[in-house]
């Protein structure tokens, strides 16, 4: 499923930089000399860099590359060993999981675990508990994450299993994305639109594209345009944007013409269009690109921390990961490098 611009942006950005708290570790991944390791909140080394590649955090452990893929506890252990050839984050107890068919793994590619491009090359995914063991043998020819009890996954064409293995929404979409707030994004017969929990058509499939809902909103594109509809597919702000990303804390990125500002949920604009490019906010600011550099923005628009960047991420657990000169470093809510960029 192609994404719009600026939900792209904000996924993107968010899944690749993300730490998660466990316990009161609160651990984020970072490349030392070709190998990967991670450090805390300070920017002192936890995990130190031994891995082919590492990804987030998520419910305890992280997916790591070490020739393939097995999970690290927050404490460097090996808790999983490695036996997969792709291995994505944990949610709701559950990871997917790729046996065969080689192919890179979730950090070779700079796009989150989706279930739009975890397939390809052969191979079956299923999922495992915490403790390794299968709890969904390989059979999919594709899988998502679990969300709301369920996951998405491909046999043939995509539909919606429990945490059993159970089919509960029979396979019958062209794509499907996990839930969110309730429903999922399905494409049927070239056009997009919702399903719940029990497979009902909440919103039927009308939309040239469609994105999750947030905070009761969904981006979705008519007529070559992006607008919002809410939970009962009734358009709430019209289809006008060239490009549309999700609301947070009652904002959502837009572009109009060849800027982005930022709208409200009555579609107007509470930081007018100036930006080339704007992230959804997340911890009170938010990515923006101007003259080809990244900064910050607060909800008001004005600029907290000023364009220097090559890239900037979402701001998640008071740091964002951000680029520059080609290396990758953290940096704080003023801007203040809590780990220095490295290769």
């Amino acid at each position: 499923m192609k994404k719009s611009w600026c939900y792209t942006l904000f996924t993107v950005a968010t899944l690749a930089a993300m730490s998660v708290c466990t316990a009161a570790t609160i651990l984020y991944p970072v490349v030392v000399g070709g190998r990967w390791g991670f450090v805390n909140k300070s920017g002192e080394t936890v995990i130190n860099p031994q891995f082919d590649r590492a990804e987030i955090f998520a419910e305890g452990l992280a997916p790591v590359k070490m020739g393939r893929w097995g999970y690290a506890d927050a404490a460097g252990k090996v808790a999983i060993n490695p036996q997969f050839d792709k291995a994505g984050a944990f949610s709701e107890g559950l990871a997917p999981v790729k046996l065969g068919g080689g192919g890179p793994g979730p950090f070779d590619d700079p796009r989150p675990w989706t279930p739009f491009h975890g397939g390809g090359g052969g191979g079956r995914f299923g999922y495992i508990n915490p403790e390794g063991k299968y709890i969904i043998n390989p059979q999919f020819d594709d899988a998502a994450s679990f969300s709301s009890g369920l996951a998405a996954v491909k046999m043939g064409r995509w539909g919606f299993i429990d945490k059993t293995g159970k089919v509960v929404i029979n396979p019958q979409f062209d794509e499907a994305e996990s839930f969110s707030e309730g429903l999922a994004v399905i494409k049927l017969g070239g056009r997009f639109g919702y399903t719940d929990t029990k497979g009902n058509m909440t919103i039927n499939p009308q939309f040239e594209r469609a994105q999750a809902f947030s905070e009761n909103l969904a981006a979705v594109r008519s007529g070559g345009k992006w607008g919002f509809v809410d939970k009962t597919g009734k358009i709430s702000i019209n289809p006008q944007f060239e490009e549309a990303g999700s609301f947070a804390k009652g904002l959502a990125p837009v572009r109009q013409g060849k800027r982005c500002g930022y709208i409200n949920p009555a579609g107007s604009f509470v930081i007018n269009p100036q930006f080339d490019e704007a992230g959804v906010f997340s911890e009170g600011l938010a990515s923006v690109r101007q003259s080809g550099r990244w900064g910050f923005v607060d909800a008001s628009g004005k600029l907290v921390i000023n364009p220097q960047f090559d890239e900037a991420a979402a701001f998640t657990n008071s740091l964002a990961r951000v680029k520059s000169g080609g290396r990758f470093g953290y940096v704080d809510a003023s801007g203040k490098y809590v780990y220095n960029p490295t290769n």
